[in-house]
């Protein structure tokens, strides 16, 4: 027996989508924080640099520090997808070919793909004579390639 409330998917969909917000936002802040300790020491470095020889300029100690700059991850790119290898049993080339199927599904006739129409008709002449039912359906037959050695 359950104890307590129920809760329903909305309300779980809801959760999940306020625990990822504040997930991002965690994030930005650290970023953040990465950022500005990075600026810190990269202007600590550089102060003494530049204060060692223009102490006497008096505009150098009102100038306001540049705003931090948010870096962008690099984009990762994708490698291209390779190819997978043929299994060993199974054949390189299909073709499609329209077969005619008795009630029992066993073939009784094939016909080239252009062939639709003669395939058809022998299903309906089958059909007549034999009193039973003949259709014709389309089937990728392996295209046998003779090797030449």
């Amino acid at each position: 027996m359950a104890r307590g409330r129920i809760q329903n998917r909305m309300e779980k969909r809801a959760e999940h989508e306020a625990y990822e917000r504040r997930q991002a936002e965690d994030e930005e802040e650290r970023e953040d924080e990465e950022e500005e300790d990075e600026d810190e020491s990269e202007e600590e470095d550089e102060a003494p640099e530049e204060g060692a020889g223009d102490e006497g300029e008096p505009g150098d100690d009102e100038e306001a520090p540049p705003p931090p700059k948010k870096k962008k991850k690099p984009v990762k790119e994708k490698e291209p997808k390779r190819a997978k290898p043929r299994k060993k049993g199974q054949p390189s080339r299909m073709k499609l070919v329209w077969k005619v199927f008795n009630n029992s599904n066993q073939p009784v006739a094939s016909y080239e793909f252009r062939q639709r129409a003669d395939a058809e008709e022998h299903a309906a002449r089958l059909t007549t004579d034999k009193k039973s039912t003949h259709f014709v359906q389309a089937v990728k037959e392996a295209i046998e390639e003779k090797k030449e050695a």
